[in-house]
C-alpha cells in the first residue's frame, strides 16, 4: 500500500486538473454593456395605407418586403416622411415593436399624380417616428411655423427619447420643401428658404437647453456641398450648442446612381456629436426600388 501512495496523489491530481470549472454567476443585467442607440430616418415616398393607392402604387408583397427592411434596420426610433396615416406607417413599422407617433396637420389633399400615374390620386403626405415600444419618450408640440401659413407645406414632429441606459435625446422629424435643392433661385426657394430661420430658431432653443438633440429627415438640400449657405445658416455655433455635425459629410449615397449627394441627413448638435459612433445608410438589396429614398442611421454610444 505505501508503494502505491505517489500513483494514487498523481490520479487524484490529474483528475483534478481535467475537472470542468463552475460555470461563472449571471451578469446583473445592470451590469451588462449598454447596446447605445440607433436613430434613423427613411423618406417611404408617397405611402399609402391601401393597396395601389397614391402616387407611389404598391402590393402587399411591397410592403412586406418594407417592413423587413424596417426590421432589418433594427433601430430606436425612426424618422419617417411621406406617410398617408399612422395606418399606412404600420404596414411598414410592426405596431407590436413600435410606437407611431405623426405630425397632426391633415393637409389639404387635391388632384392626381401626373406622368406615370396620371390616373392616380394625390394622398397626404406626412411626417412622424417609429420608437420602439420599450422606449420611454415626450412628445412636443409640432413645428407647424414650417408650414408658412400653407397647409400643405409640412409642420415637424419634435420628440423627446428617455433610454433607460442613457442620456435623453430630443429628436426633430422634418420634411423640407422639395426643389431648392442648391442655390438661391427657383420658385421652391421662395418657400424652401423662409423655412430655413424658423428651423434656426428652433436649433438655437433647443442649443440653449439643457437636453442634447438631433434634426433628421428628408431636407431637400445638399447640405454637405460646398459652402452651402443653408449650412452655414444653421451651423453658426451660437449659442455653443449650434456647432452642429452633419453625419454624412465627405461620404457619397450609394441609392441611386442618378443622386451624387445626399438630400435626407441626420444633424447632431455638439452634445449629440460627442456619443456620435457611425453612420450608414441602407441601400435597397434588389432591383425592386421600394422608395425613391433609402434608409439613413447613425449609431449614438448611449
Amino acid at each position: 500500500m505505501i508503494a502505491r501512495l505517489p500513483l494514487a496523489f498523481a490520479l487524484a491530481a490529474l483528475l483534478a486538473g481535467c475537472a470542468i470549472p463552475p460555470a461563472p454567476p449571471p451578469q446583473d443585467s445592470a451590469q451588462a454593456p449598454a447596446r447605445g442607440l440607433k436613430v434613423a430616418s427613411w423618406n417611404l415616398e408617397f405611402l399609402a395605407e391601401k393597396d395601389g393607392a397614391g402616387c407611389k402604387p404598391r402590393t402587399g408583397a411591397d410592403y412586406a418586403a418594407m417592413r423587413a427592411i424596417a426590421d432589418g434596420l433594427d433601430a430606436d426610433v425612426i424618422a419617417f416622411q411621406e406617410a398617408e396615416s399612422i395606418a399606412a406607417a404600420a404596414r411598414v413599422f410592426d405596431p407590436e415593436r413600435y410606437t407611431i407617433v405623426m405630425e397632426k396637420r391633415p393637409g389639404v389633399v387635391s388632384g392626381t399624380c401626373g406622368g406615370n400615374n396620371a390616373s392616380q390620386m394625390f394622398i397626404r403626405q406626412a411626417v412622424g417616428f417609429a420608437i420602439r415600444k420599450d422606449l420611454k419618450f415626450d412628445r412636443h408640440a409640432d413645428v407647424t411655423d414650417l408650414q408658412l401659413g400653407n397647409p400643405n407645406l409640412r409642420s415637424a414632429v419634435d420628440i423627446t427619447v428617455r433610454p433607460a441606459n442613457g442620456q435623453p435625446l430630443r429628436l426633430l422629424s422634418i420634411h423640407l420643401k422639395s426643389g431648392c435643392f442648391a442655390g438661391s433661385q427657383g420658385p421652391a426657394c421662395e418657400s424652401f428658404l423662409p423655412q430655413v430661420p424658423v428651423l434656426e430658431r428652433w436649433i438655437d432653443t433647443a442649443a440653449a437647453g439643457p437636453t442634447r438633440f438631433i434634426v433628421l429627415g428628408d431636407w431637400n438640400r445638399r447640405l454637405a456641398g460646398p459652402n452651402d449657405p443653408v449650412w452655414a445658416e444653421l451651423d453658426d455655433g451660437d449659442p455653443a450648442n449650434a456647432d452642429l455635425m452633419l453625419a454624412d459629410q465627405g461620404i457619397r449615397p450609394k441609392c441611386d446612381p442618378r443622386y451624387q449627394d445626399f438630400i435626407d441627413h441626420i444633424v447632431l448638435d455638439r452634445r449629440a456629436t460627442l456619443d456620435f459612433n457611425a453612420f450608414a445608410e441602407t441601400p435597397y438589396a434588389t432591383a425592386t426600388r421600394y422608395s425613391d429614398h433609402c434608409p439613413i442611421a447613425v449609431q449614438l454610444a448611449r
